[in-house]
């Protein structure tokens, strides 16, 4: 089989990675073959010559039994002729007699000898027989374990290519998604897992030359190792930390004033999950005629004081004397709604209003022109008011939505990217409108829900969008899930999957505000070095608690299949991950691991599973299996954060 490396398995702009899928195309072939050993009945330890002398000494005393009365016979025919000797000299027998029984004598005592010599001949003549017997045995056993050797070498060589290709093959194939996509909602999750998918998927989009904006409202800073990996890579991100920063932040600052209506409206509704249409209409109503009395560039302190002031709440000459509204506007405002019954409902939805709106207050106060950054991140501050997050939370997300309807379509799918985690705190109009604003500018969306609340389960997947399911702990929320991606399918979990989801600690910390902060050393930033698998093992936990598995470890491991049931996705490793997406083809079902540091492994590639087939396929038609070679790809490429494609 020829050695392949596809030039194709690089990082590629027009592909989403959402992580690596454990798939061993060529089976552990197991243990070699057991080498075959003659079957041989042990000898002495005096050798061959030893054991035949043992067979001529067994066969002679057989001989010697069976001849024990032919050698009685010829001793008594000897005594016998010596007593007829005897008595011949004596004078007692006559010679003729004598001569006469010697011969008889004799004759039977040679008779006995002749026998005896023959048996003697028999014994040598059965050794030879058994050793030509044990020679020609000995022969076959040899052939025969000549052959069985012959196929075992046959076998063995076999069993050392599987081999080969078990231990060179490549064992982590990228899962990705195309550009084409509108959409990716994740769906459940921990913490943990939601920061190596934010990380991955943050990491490989800044590397292809985009941008990047992260609302995060967990309160989880899920984007922090994000962040240290692009400073490891020379970029300068800028963290937002409400509302702590809610002065320097000038989101929204440039809407007009039909648009600032919407938005502060949208705001003010995320404590009425139930309002209607009709209610957010009459709330934009009443933000546009006070937004057109304060004229343009208005801050949210001076719509405030506007609808202190309709409301008739407090002192209006405080706000008078503040700057905050001109006695020309007061009077204006004062007449903005007639006289009459209508005017109690307008002073209540004031009051609402301006209880809302007062957590925007500082918003954009201090404003100051921030250097470009390619990585933006907007977090909630754990410290802070559930609600107030909330409401700044909604603010963001709606003021980002119509700042993307404004802009013209990109001719770059997904080179802005933006992520919102925790998207379920955000109303489902909210989430409609931002979904919306982000197809119709070609800005890629991703979504992590932590439950699939009914708001949820009506938009996930709505759409050409994919999903993305993580550990779903809700037994409801686990059997949606399941009946979503369908039971039927067989999943293929690696145990190092197991191994380092158990052994990751929770994260610790929050963020750090950057913008406060002036970058002397951001030329010198730019040029550090940008190894993308190097700073992912430095600068991310995710890298650092890889780093101390063994290289056999990474290498070789073990796997087990299991069905898409409830009680499974109630126990999937902490940065698991089930993509379901649409193709041609039909829906891919695909497991992966979210782990960023499995791009140092060196097994990995960034090509597609699919994708490696094919390219083998046609760099070596002769392979008609399909399958990659032994060492198919290269390691994993030197990733330039400066060199991203364009």
């Amino acid at each position: 089989m020829a050695d392949v490396h596809p030039e194709h398995a690089q990082l590629q702009a027009d592909r989403i990675y959402l992580g690596w899928q454990y798939i061993l195309l060529h089976p552990d072939p197991g243990p070699p073959p057991k080498r075959p050993s003659p079957a041989e009945e042990p000898r002495p330890v005096e050798g061959p010559d030893a054991e035949e002398q043992e067979l001529l000494r067994r066969e002679r005393l057989q001989e010697d039994m069976l001849n024990r009365p032919v050698r009685a016979v010829r001793v008594f025919m000897l005594v016998l002729s010596g007593l007829f000797l005897v008595l011949a000299v004596a004078g007692y027998l006559a010679w003729q007699f004598t001569l006469i029984g010697l011969v008889a004598t004799g004759g039977v005592a040679g008779i006995c000898s002749y026998a005896l010599l023959q048996g003697d001949r028999a014994v040598k003549y059965r050794v030879l027989e058994q050793r030509a017997r044990d020679d020609r045995q000995r022969q076959e056993r040899d052939k025969e374990l000549f052959h069985a050797q012959e196929e075992h070498a046959q076998r063995y060589r076999e069993w050392q290519e599987s081999k080969d290709r078990h231990d060179r093959q490549l064992t982590w194939y990228a899962v990705a998604v195309p550009d084409e996509i509108d959409r990716i909602d994740v769906a459940g999750g921990t913490l943990p897992g939601w920061s190596a998918l934010v990380t991955l998927l943050g990491a490989t989009r800044l590397y292809s030359g985009g941008h990047l904006t992260v609302l995060d409202l967990s309160e989880g800073a899920i984007a922090k190792d994000l962040i240290e990996l692009a400073r490891k890579g020379g970029d300068d991100p800028l963290v937002w930390v409400l509302p702590v920063d809610l002065p320097r932040l000038d989101l929204g600052a440039t809407l007009k004033p039909e648009a600032f209506a919407d938005v502060l409206a949208h705001v003010v509704s995320v404590s009425e999950e139930h309002r209607t249409t009709r209610d957010l209409s009459f709330d934009n109503a009443i933000l546009e005629r006070v937004l057109e009395v304060l004229g343009e560039n208005a801050t949210i302190s001076q719509v405030t004081a506007a609808l202190r002031a309709l409301a008739q709440v407090g002192d209006p000459r405080d706000d008078l004397k503040f700057g905050l509204i001109t006695a020309t506007q007061l009077e204006r405002i004062g007449t903005l709604f007639g006289r009459g019954v209508s005017d109690r409902v307008v002073i209540e939805r004031a009051w609402a209003l301006e209880s809302q709106l007062r957590k925007l207050e500082t918003l954009g106060t201090q404003a100051v022109r921030l250097p470009p950054a390619r990585l933006r991140v907007v977090s909630m501050d754990r410290q802070a008011g559930v609600f107030g997050n909330r409401v700044l939370g909604t603010y963001v997300a709606t003021a980002l939505t119509h700042i993307l309807r404004q802009s013209p379509a990109s001719d770059r799918p997904w080179y802005h990217t933006i992520i919102v985690a925790g998207a379920d705190k955000l109303r489902g109009d909210v989430l409609d409108r931002l979904m919306d604003a982000c197809e119709t500018s070609r800005t890629g969306l991703v979504l992590t829900y932590r439950s699939l609340t009914p708001t949820v389960r009506e938009r996930l997947g709505r759409g050409h969008a994919a999903v993305a399911f993580m550990r779903l702990g809700n037994a409801e929320d686990a059997r949606v899930a399941s009946e979503h991606v369908g039971t039927e399918h067989r999943l293929e979990l690696a145990q190092l999957t197991e191994t380092i989801s158990e052994s990751l600690p929770g994260l610790d910390g929050g963020y750090t505000s950057t913008i406060s902060q002036v970058d002397d050393d951001r030329e010198e930033r730019a040029e550090s070095r940008a190894d993308l698998a190097e700073d992912i093992t430095e600068s991310t936990e995710w890298g650092r608690t890889a780093d101390k598995i063994s290289e056999k470890e990474r290498v070789l491991q073990r796997s087990r299949e299991f069905l898409v049931e409830p009680h499974q996705l109630q126990q999937l490793p902490t940065t698991s991950v089930i993509v379901t997406d649409a193709t041609a083809q039909g829906r891919r079902v695909r497991l992966a691991d979210a782990n960023p540091a499995i791009l140092t492994f060196p097994k990995t590639t960034l090509g597609e599973l699919e994708d490696v087939r094919d390219a083998v396929l046609s760099l070596d038609p002769g392979d008609g299996n399909g399958e990659p070679p032994p060492n198919l790809g290269p390691p994993p490429p030197r990733l330039d954060w400066r060199k991203g494609r364009q």
